[in-house]
């Protein structure tokens, strides 16, 4: 089957970062792919910018982030910063005029995410946040046959979203600073993602949380007083009184970066799990099925993200291609299906609140409906 997917804009974008770190390496790679022309960097310094210029093929290096946002050849901003810095560094772009694109979380509460949305409205730019897993071709086929009534009336949602990076006492990073990294970790920085997918897939709204957290270590390596959560477990409800439970977690041994979903219905049950995702699992009273990622036998949605043919497997920076070439071809006036905006960005603040205030109270906590976060409906 010939694949149809424009991964370039018509004409060649002028891509600016914000940051020299892992993401921006991620970020960089996805731009080019994407066939932008990957124009500028800044940094926390002139050095760390100049370091980071040479290391991931940048044009020019920046002395400050102003003096990137004041060049008007810049088309796009990409925010790979760490997440306290995310607000000033996307509003001053914003208001550059500016494209943006903003790591996860948007911002460190719910206050300063609605802010930036109602920026990014006023500016009339596009403004995305990277949810990747969504750009997996199995997680459209989910969304596809849940869309289509193939699992029949939705009963449960369940899902869990674990790693071990931070497994011991000596692991350190400086996302444990709620100073630097905001007043959650784990949820977050990962959970985000997963009740992000949830809700993509399901269609559904989760409505209703509540939510237990721990900190393992109240000191690391180098950070004396750990102030955010290792690990998360909810329960919630949704608008369709559906049920669900999730597990977030960054001290799970031995899980690098499993994020799975599962959701049934009245006719079946599909599972996603991001460490394997060329498939999905299919499963019904009479037995189930593993079906595999084939262009072929998916949906147009899915097999648009099939970049390779069946038997070659995609992964995690296919689906990061995938987003940001999605971004690229919004900023030429298109309207790609299931582009994350800085409204699911305050779609996540408003959960992360929502889970913090209830492991802070030990009581369900009411979560927003659409209609009051996000204002007028996409």
């Amino acid at each position: 089957m010939e694949n149809d997917r424009t991964l370039k804009a018509p004409s060649r974008l002028r891509a600016g970062f914000v940051g020299g770190g892992f993401m921006a390496e991620v970020h960089s790679r996805a731009a080019r792919a994407a066939g932008a022309y990957i124009a500028g960097i800044s940094s926390s310094s002139p050095a760390s910018a100049a370091r980071a210029k040479d290391r991931l093929g940048v044009e020019q290096a920046y002395a400050s982030v102003q003096d990137m946002l004041d060049d008007d050849t810049i088309d796009v901003v990409h925010v790979c910063t760490p997440n306290a810095t995310h607000v000033a560094v996307a509003e001053a772009a914003l208001k550059a005029g500016k494209h943006v694109v903003c790591e996860k979380p948007l911002a460190t509460n719910v206050q300063d995410a609605s802010r930036l949305v109602e920026l990014a409205a006023q500016a009339g730019t596009v403004a995305t946040v990277p949810f990747v897993y969504r750009f997996h071709p199995m997680v459209r086929e989910a969304r596809e046959r849940i869309a289509r009534g193939q699992t029949g009336r939705i009963s449960s949602i369940q899902g869990s979203y674990l790693q071990d990076w931070l497994l011991s006492r000596d692991d350190d990073n400086w996302r444990v600073d709620a100073g630097i990294g905001g007043p959650s970790r784990a949820f977050a920085d990962i959970g985000s993602h997963l009740c992000d997918l949830l809700e993509f897939v399901s269609g559904e709204r989760i409505t209703r949380v509540g939510a237990l957290s721990r900190t393992l270590f109240s000191g690391r390596a180098n950070h004396k007083d750990v102030q955010t959560e290792d690990l998360v477990a909810a329960v919630f409800a949704t608008e369709n009184g559906t049920v669900g439970n999730l597990l977030v977690s960054q001290v799970a041994p031995g899980r690098k970066n499993r994020l799975m979903i599962e959701i049934s219905g009245s006719e079946s049950t599909v599972q996603f799990d991001q460490e394997a995702p060329e498939t999905l699992w299919l499963g019904k009273r009479s037995g189930s099925q593993l079906l595999v990622r084939d262009p072929d036998a998916l949906s147009p949605e899915a097999a648009r993200f099939s970049v390779l043919p069946a038997g070659h497997p995609q992964g995690y920076q296919d689906a990061f291609n995938a987003f940001v070439a999605d971004t690229y071809s919004a900023i030429a006036g298109r309207t790609p299906a299931g582009l994350p905006t800085f409204r699911d960005g305050l779609r996540a603040a408003v959960l992360t609140e929502g889970i913090l205030d209830s492991s802070a109270s030990g009581q369900w906590i009411e979560v927003p409906s659409v209609h009051q976060l996000e204002g007028v409906q996409q």
